[in-house]
């Protein structure tokens, strides 16, 4: 079982930024990969950004390439979403994940691919 927690949420501007941290505070062999999800009040939960954590591959959400950027510190056994220009529509909990995922553009995208889930942490955008 790996254990995940979230911080870094909160509420701000459109426009504005937030970075988003996960820890990693139990870690268990077989997980390759970090993801973030997030899920606005009716919808689905959909992914935003991934990270190998082996070959540092990325893959984004449509909705957040070119303003969002996942980065890991394996030191620090964290990974941090940096999120720039945000917009109203941004506004979700967003989540943290791992697994053992098979590295492509689209297989992490499935919520049911990952097993490992952190409690979430709000992000709110004003317009």
């Amino acid at each position: 079982q790996v254990q995940l927690v979230e911080s870094g949420g909160g509420s701000v501007q459109a426009g504005g930024s937030l970075r988003l941290s996960c820890a990693v505070l139990r870690y268990t062999y077989g997980s390759n990969c970090m993801a973030w999800f997030r899920q606005a009040p009716g919808k689905e939960r959909e992914g935003v950004a991934v990270i190998y954590t082996g070959s540092g591959t990325t893959y984004y959400g449509d909705s957040v390439k070119g303003r969002f950027t996942i980065s890991q510190d394996a030191a620090k056994n964290t990974v941090y979403l940096q999120m720039n220009s945000l917009k109203p529509e941004d506004t979700a909990m967003y989540y943290c994940a791992a697994d053992f995922v098979i590295e492509s553009p689209g297989m992490w995208l499935h919520t049911g691919a990952f097993g490992n889930w952190g409690q979430g942490t709000q992000v709110t955008v004003s317009s």
